[in-house]
């Protein structure tokens, strides 16, 4: 089995991180990049079947920046067998839109028996890469998973709501997309590290995928304007002077329609 493992790199969510407000990207100069953590927990699931299965190869497709190779080490560094990386100009700015049709195109240099990815990344946040992934390539999508049972034909989860718990289950080939509820993703030993050194990391442009990046530009989302994150406010204090707290603070959350 070939399991492929959508992981994207992100502005590490532990720095500061800012908006450009010429181009609305994030500036990545500012903050460094890291694997996202929500793609390392659907790795470790892969590579926690991969373990107890042999046969099973897990690779990691990723589609981001020049800069993304040191976080790509580091899934090979965990387990991963090899890893694609797809970067290109072309791409800067990319919408969801266009990146699942760059990363559906990979997929099918690539191969794939089951394609794994976090439910959203902490970054953009937009949560539906992976059933765009699944609606391309007319496959079956489990989204948003909290628990994964990867069979050799079919593949199963459950999704966790307010509402209910619902089990789902596909037949392979399948996407699926996990959340935060899955385990940790494991650390990198020594051992590993080294040998992620001499495992196969293929960087490929679009060219390479057959694609012309100003047939893509007419798919894109543009932004119009982007305006900086107002400063805080210094918020309201009720205190309890006259005994009537309670009421002031009952008449503040109805006014703000918080109650």
């Amino acid at each position: 089995m070939r399991i492929v493992v959508l992981v994207k790199v992100v502005p590490d969510t532990n720095a500061e991180r800012t908006l450009s407000l010429e181009t609305g990207l994030a500036e990545r100069a500012t903050a460094g990049l890291v694997a996202d953590e929500i793609g390392e927990r659907a790795l470790e699931a892969a590579l926690v079947y991969a373990d107890a299965h042999d046969g099973t190869e897990v690779h990691v497709l990723t589609v981001g920046p020049q800069e993304s190779t040191a976080s790509i080490r580091k899934c090979l560094a965990m387990g991963a067998a090899s890893a694609t990386h797809v970067v290109d100009d072309g791409l800067v700015g990319a919408d969801l839109g266009l990146t699942a049709e760059v990363i559906v195109a990979a997929l099918g240099r690539v191969g794939y028996d089951l394609v794994m990815a976090g439910n959203q990344s902490t970054d953009g946040m937009g949560g539906v890469l992976p059933a765009m992934v699944a609606e391309h390539l007319g496959l079956p999508s489990l989204t948003n998973l909290a628990a994964l049972t990867i069979g050799d034909a079919e593949v199963s989860g459950t999704r966790v709501s307010d509402d209910a718990t619902v089990g789902l289950s596909a037949p392979l080939p399948a996407v699926v997309s996990v959340t935060e509820a899955l385990p940790d993703p494991r650390f990198p030993g020594f051992k590993g590290i080294m040998a992620a050194k001499k495992k196969p990391l293929e960087v490929i442009s679009l060219a390479d995928l057959g694609i012309d990046a100003e047939d893509l530009s007419t798919s894109r989302s543009i932004m119009l304007a982007v305006d900086a994150r107002p400063p805080r406010g210094a918020g309201v204090r009720i205190t309890d002077d006259d005994g009537d707290a309670g009421t002031r603070l009952a008449a503040f959350l109805a006014e703000n329609h918080l109650i």
